[in-house]
């Protein structure tokens, strides 16, 4: 923790303890449709500086309530915002193979970089070098509301509000103490769930001063894969088979290929016969079962203080500050480490080779039977007479091991300060600083040394009968490498062990000033006119500093590549105007007629400058009616991670390779294409299937990257009926446009462009086979950092976009206004979304790629659905309420299904899920709630281990979108003073 964290911390609690006798909390009401609850000197209003409680957006904005948080009583942000129909769910808990440890948000699945996140309208700091916000940082228990701004707001908030705003909005001017503590479990009895917070707050100097502190801690346990059938083994897309079993500890050999050994070709490779001491063609039941030890729902230990205070100094000047502490762990949990596809030199002395494999590799390499034989009984390492050593892809899982481990553990702090007021009647200012950090650890436990391996495997047996290695620094034992499993000792281990450190650190400085106030008035209109003016500046710098072995090519087992150190910044300058003009008052056929518009030109250090603007309206023919409409041009100034990445292997999803298997000896012309991606020739024909139907992709940034443009059109309307009590309904055509949009090509556009032969009938080795690299030993497309694999760069060659209509209605009634006295009430609510299209084209060569309705292993990957909703039934009286959650995700299928995947799973039926909550008050003072989600316990869809993304696409299902928890139950108290 920071001196200036800890000095601001320890101020703020000060002040809580020194009120002498804090007065009861405040009652906190729910803001109706999008009306602010704050202060008029602390306005919060999602979409505009402008802080005029009459005055209305023509933007749609979303509003989630305490009350709804209360209903489902989340454990981080994700949780709550995870369904929301506008929301496509992204990294979080439900990603563990590609998860960095954040909680990500991603508004109309335009990409998370688009989607800006704020806390009370004010920047978080990143959490990574992609400039995006992790909302395990935002104290939940604090919160009043959550807006939900979807029309685009970057003339308001920067470059990156393309798709819209997030502003989670805390409670203000609190007095009092909420305690309030949940324990989430499963009807299995896992995923267990703990969270505690403790709000603290009062007011001081007359009410002139408020100051408030919030502490919490949540504790949530992880989902293995072997907990649910589902998920128990993968299952390959394409068989509907397992695609490996629990056999463990066997060692495959990708390299000889199987016709060098003399055995019948397989798409596994040759395997190690412990009884025969011979390799024999491997088969599925040879493979290794990759779920065991991964994780459904990653576990979260996280501690979070939040404190905020202001103080009216004199009439017209407040002073106002905060300061937030969070601490994230977070680990996800791979399968056992191994060799996996890396290339070893082995020794043929090796005391735990077996002859017969000896002799085998041998012929393969046409070494004599006599060479073999003496190479075999060499007392020494490289440069002893006689020595040999032979190139090879041998597979082991280190299931001695246990998994591999990835801790992710992140401290971000942010502190404030500013002066607020007015000058004039009618004239407001607002001036602040903000200074934040994130910094991230992340240790990869039992992960393994390429180079100790190797070490290791330069082995010999001396002349006493002891193995030994040749290289015996550091401590080296020898490393049984053909053992069945448990062969590999706990001293073996201790010696290739490699727990790899990578640091990241992000440092955020945001000075903002503004004047708000009103004009005139128009002829036709009572209200005045308002307008905001200001200017920004914003600072980013990120780094992230691998320790020297993930700086090694390949020397960080499991990784396949290099961590490169990188490191960026970059600053913007920017100043801003908004108006919002109500024209036209009181007058027939209009109620209220009001015009807005915006404008932000922003100056980057990266990019230049460049403009952004907005203008939009409202007509109220009546008081019942409201008509509204915007249009925004925006831009978007790429970020850390785009600009200066250095080239980076990661894994994507692919069940069968182009080049795999016997069938392309068939087709001469797709052979050769092979071959100049990178396989050798002898290799065509018994080139192994994806290992864990996974590949190698390679990424990196782009220097030389500009601005992309985005225009964005709403048209909606509110009907808000004064002879229907309690009613509302809001509709919204949604459009918006990307082009030169920052994007990477697709994994499929690229395989497809070069070896379909439908996109390339010729068998061109064309530019998008210049995007392939195989492994130059065996020629699949894994392996380590020899092996790019397909290679994701960075461009301004992209277009995407979206389209669709969000409707949202409620009806409350109080049944007292029906005659049923001293009843309540009944509340309906529903907010949904139907996507009319969502296309992505990477760059012109690539697929114009229709994702509406859709996922795949390419472009698309986790699903697109075409209609989501959420709808509420609630009953509510003083003493108790009880209210129902329904969730509609529309039925989604596989984008433009190839043959090889299965067609049954190449469709996802529509789903439903029902949650339940009950509240009592027995006092006033208490609150006691049950949530029940997943009421009738409906399982996951099965689709296999192969039609999504890596990310995305785990326990043979996609976690993020549909629940692997089952059935669960949330108990919370809620205690307050």
């Amino acid at each position: 923790m920071t001196t200036a964290f800890r000095n601001c911390l320890l101020a703020s609690t000060m002040l809580v303890a020194g009120i002498a006798s804090p007065a009861f909390a405040q009652q906190q009401t729910v803001p109706e449709a999008d009306k602010p609850a704050e202060s008029a000197s602390e306005i919060v209003v999602t979409g505009t500086r402008i802080s005029r409680p009459d005055l209305e957006l023509a933007s749609p904005v979303n509003v989630i309530s305490q009350q709804e948080i209360q209903f489902r009583q989340p454990g981080t942000a994700d949780d709550l915002l995870r369904n929301l129909p506008a929301i496509r769910p992204s990294i979080g808990a439900g990603v563990n193979n590609g998860s960095d440890g954040s909680s990500t948000l991603n508004l109309r699945g335009m990409g998370e970089q688009r989607t800006l996140v704020l806390l009370d309208g004010r920047r978080l700091v990143p959490y990574g070098l992609d400039g995006l916000t992790d909302t395990n940082n935002i104290p939940v228990a604090l919160l009043q509301r959550v807006e939900v701004f979807t029309g685009g707001a970057s003339s308001t908030y920067g470059a990156d509000a393309v798709s819209g705003v997030v502003n989670f909005i805390t409670r203000r001017d609190f007095s009092g103490i909420d305690a309030s503590a949940s324990y989430r479990v499963s009807e299995r009895g896992d995923s267990q769930r703990f969270k505690a917070d403790l709000v603290v707050g009062g007011n001081f100097a007359d009410g002139r001063g408020n100051v408030v502190l919030a502490i919490g801690y949540t504790k949530a346990d992880p989902l293995l894969h072997l907990d649910r059938k589902i998920s128990e083994v993968p299952i390959s897309s394409t068989t509907g088979a397992f695609a490996g079993s629990t056999t463990a500890g066997v060692t495959i050999f990708g390299s000889p290929s199987n016709a060098s050994l003399g055995l019948a070709a397989s798409s596994f490779g040759a395997v190690v016969n412990p009884s025969t001491g011979l390799l024999q063609t491997a088969t599925a039941n040879d493979t290794y079962n990759t779920n065991i030890g991964t994780y459904f729902q990653t576990p979260l230990d996280r501690i979070n203080a939040y404190s905020a205070a202001r103080y009216e100094i004199t009439p017209g000047v407040e002073f106002y500050g905060s300061a937030m502490f969070t601490r994230n762990e977070i680990a996800t949990q791979l399968a056992s480490s191994g060799t996996f596809n890396n290339t070893y030199q082995l020794a043929l002395n090796n005391p735990y080779l077996p002859t017969g494999i000896r002799n085998q590799l041998c012929t393969a390499r046409s070494i004599s039977a006599a060479n073999c034989a003496a190479a075999a009984a060499v007392q020494g390492g490289p440069g002893t007479t006689g020595y040999i050593e032979v190139p090879v892809v041998a597979q082991r899982r280190f299931t001695e091991y246990g998994p591999r481990g990835n801790v992710f553990e992140s401290q971000m702090f942010q502190v404030q300060g500013g002066f607020r007021g007015e000058i004039v009647a009618g004239l407001k200012y607002d001036v602040s600083a903000q200074y934040g950090e994130t910094t991230q650890n992340q240790t990869r436990q039992n992960w393994g040394s390429f180079s100790k391996v190797q070490q290791a495997l330069r082995a010999y047996r001396d002349a006493s009968g002891n193995i030994r290695c040749a290289d015996t620094t550091n401590g080296c034992v020898p490393l049984n490498l053909f053992g069945q499993n448990g062969s590999i000792t706990q001293a073996q281990l201790a010696f290739i062990d490699l727990d790899a450190i990578i640091n990241r650190k992000v440092r955020q400085t945001v000075v903002t000033g503004s004047l708000s106030g009103d004009l005139f008035a128009s002829p036709l209109a009572t209200n005045k006119i308002a307008f905001a003016v200001g200017g920004e500046y914003r600072k980013i710098t990120a780094a992230s500093q691998p320790d020297g072995p993930s700086q090694v090519q390949g020397e960080v087992l499991g990784t396949g590549a290099r961590t490169p150190p990188d490191v960026g910044r970059y600053s913007v300058k920017e100043v801003f105007g908004e108006l919002i003009a109500p024209l036209i008052e009181d007058q027939p056929f209009i109620h209220k007629l009001t015009a807005e518009a915006g404008i932000r030109y922003s100056d980057y250090t990266t990019t230049g400058g460049s403009t952004t603007w907005k203008a939009g309206g409202t007509w109220e023919p009546t008081r019942d009616l409201k008509l509204r409409g915007t249009y925004q041009v925006a831009v978007r100034s790429p970020n850390i991670q785009e600009l200066y990445q250095s080239p980076v292997q990661g894994l994507g999803n692919l069940t069968v390779d182009p080049c795999a298997g016997t069938a392309v000896l068939s087709n001469s012309r797709l052979a050769a294409l092979c071959v100049a991606t990178g396989a050798p020739s002898n290799t065509i024909g018994s080139i192994p299937q994806p290992s864990s139907g996974q590949i190698n992709n390679t990424s990196s940034g782009n220097r030389n990257l500009d601005v992309e443009k985005a225009k964005t059109l709403t048209l909606g309307a509110v009907f808000t009926p004064t002879f229907l009590k309690g009613f509302s309904m809001k509709v919204d055509y949604f459009r918006i446009k990307v082009t030169n949009a920052i994007t990477q090509p697709a994994q499929a556009d690229i395989l497809n462009g070069c070896y379909s032969a439908s996109l390339n009938p010729n068998y061109v080795n064309n530019a998008f086979c210049a995007l392939i690299g195989r492994n130059p030993l065996n020629g699949t497309l894994n392996g380590a950092g020899d092996t790019p694999g397909v290679i994701l760069g960075y461009s301004n060659l992209g277009r995407i976009s979206t389209a669709g209509i969000d409707l949202g209605v409620d009806q409350r009634v109080l049944l007292d206004d029906i005659g049923i006295k001293d009843s309540g009430a009944i509340s309906i609510g529903f907010n949904g979304t139907w996507l009319d299209y969502y296309r992505f084209q990477a760059n012109p060569n690539s697929i114009d790629r229709n994702c509406t309705g859709r996922y795949s292993a390419g472009g698309c990957t986790n699903p697109r659905a075409k209609l989501r909703w959420n709808g509420r039934l609630t009953y509510d009286r003083q003493a108790f309420d009880v209210s129902l959650l329904w969730t509609h995700i529309s039925h989604v299928s596989l984008e433009d299904p190839i043959g090889s995947i299965l067609p049954r799973f190449a469709r996802i039926p529509a789903y439903d899920y029902f949650d339940l909550s009950f509240g009592v008050r027995p006092t006033k003072n208490l609150n006691l709630n049950l949530t029940v989600n997943n009421l009738l316990d409906k399982d996951p869809p099965l689709v296999g281990s192969g039609v999504g993304g890596t990310a995305y696409n785990s326990g043979n299902t996609f976690p993020t979108i549909y629940d692997p928890i089952g059935r669960s139950f949330t108990v919370g108290a809620r205690l307050t003073f």
